[in-house]
């Protein structure tokens, strides 16, 4: 068998919006949310500098349905990029980008190849005797397994298995395309390229079967470096190396506050903290999810403070790196030493209980509330996944703080 080398690269998902960070400098969150983009221009860039033979793509180029045709004219525009070098392309459609959801199409350049939906397709690079075998989803559920009607290997090629999956089962992803490793193996290929899961994985040596990841983190769920797999092939041999590529990271932080330690050394438990993502930042804007937690006498004002501390906790990822940006900060401090005692008489107010009686929807309207305060803020500010930036839980633990910090500057 010839050498060669390829590309494996999945769950591209262009068009994706960026949820859930909300950023207060206007350029960084426009940086952020064109870093899929980005990466996938630098997936191309990468591929032209290496020179590799081909490009595989294992489902979800798309996030889903195209409000117009921009997202596509991108697609085309870097792919053909690869076509005009004499690089071919290989994908399929996965559960974001099935040919039920995505409907428009854009002519592709030459070279550019996509798996049937109907059934398993076999593309055969001959000079280089590869063969290629796969099938994309023709709808968004899919829950036959796929990988048992893929057809046998070619013999004195080197075959691999293109498949968007979930196999026997990756939480949180959802189920699609369910298979076991034995079922991929069962087809005798070399190399299975998967797509769905968004973080990396070797899931088998033998064959070598490899998840990638996603091309680029999207939210603060899908932290830690992404990118694609460099794989290298000599006398029918595959071995891999990941290539990062994402254009900005997401990371979790967690800050332990010690309970002697004194406000204004606070600030400096958290630049420690957050020091080693310094050189990281150099290459890539990094957001930061930063949780505060332990015991500290100062927790509850902390709580009723949090809008100030949070340009605090910004501020100190500023002292660290320019492009180190506060993505959320949580703060899950227990507040230290006795509670103050109750002079007789006074009116005791259960705030724990009052909180929760809402929670529980006995004293209904938090919803309808959160709605009608998300409805008069300007517009954009209140974008995302959550209205407020917070789920209705942790808007009520946040009153609950501030009328406990209250409660306690009166006595």
């Amino acid at each position: 068998m010839t050498s060669f080398r390829f590309i494996h690269a999945a769950d591209l998902h262009l068009g994706s919006p960026l949820s859930g960070l909300m950023l207060k400098d206007r350029q960084m969150a426009e940086r952020f949310a064109a870093a899929g983009r980005d990466a996938f221009s630098a997936l191309v860039d990468y591929a032209l500098a290496a020179q590799v033979d081909f490009l595989v793509i294992a489902g979800d180029v798309y996030d889903g349905a195209w409000k117009d045709n921009h997202i596509g004219l991108f697609f085309n525009r870097e792919i053909a990029r690869l076509s005009r070098a004499g690089i071919p392309v290989y994908f399929l459609r996965g559960n974001h980008d099935a040919e039920s959801i995505v409907a428009r199409t854009i002519a592709m350049p030459e070279g550019v190849h996509e798996f049937s939906t109907r059934r398993p397709q076999t593309f055969v690079i001959e000079h280089l005797k590869v063969a290629l075998h796969g099938q994309g989803f023709a709808e968004r559920v899919a829950a036959d397994n796929l990988a048992l009607a893929y057809p046998a290997a070619v013999p004195g090629h080197f075959n691999i298995g293109v498949l968007h999956t979930s196999l026997s089962g990756r939480p949180p992803h959802a189920v699609y395309a369910p298979c076991s490793v034995v079922d991929l193996a069962s087809r005798g290929y070399d190399y299975w390229a998967l797509g769905h899961v968004h973080a990396f994985e070797e899931v088998s040596a033998d064959p070598l079967t490899i998840y990638p990841g996603n091309l680029q983190g999207r939210n603060i769920r899908e932290t830690g470096a992404k990118g694609a797999v460099l794989v290298s092939v000599e006398d029918g041999r595959p071995r891999y190396e990941r290539v990062m590529l994402d254009c900005a990271r997401f990371e979790t932080v967690e800050v332990m506050l010690a309970e002697d330690l004194t406000e204004g050394a606070i600030p400096g438990a958290i630049e420690a903290a957050l020091s080693p993502f310094a050189e990281a930042a150099d290459e890539r804007p990094h957001a930061l999810r930063v949780t505060l937690s332990g015991r500290h006498a100062l927790a509850e004002r902390i709580k009723a403070e949090r809008s100030q501390w949070r340009d605090h906790v910004q501020a100190a990822c500023h002292r660290i790196h320019a492009d180190l940006w506060l993505e959320k900060l949580v703060i899950a401090l227990e507040a230290a030493g006795t509670e103050r005692a109750k002079a007789a008489g006074e009116l005791v107010v259960d705030i724990d209980a009052l909180v929760a009686s809402i929670a529980a929807g006995e004293d209904a309207g938090i919803s309808e509330l959160v709605s009608e305060i998300s409805r008069r803020l300007p517009g954009g500010v209140a974008a995302g996944e959550q209205a407020l930036g917070a789920s209705e839980s942790e808007l009520l633990a946040e009153a609950r703080d501030i009328l406990r910090a209250r409660l306690a500057g009166e006595g």
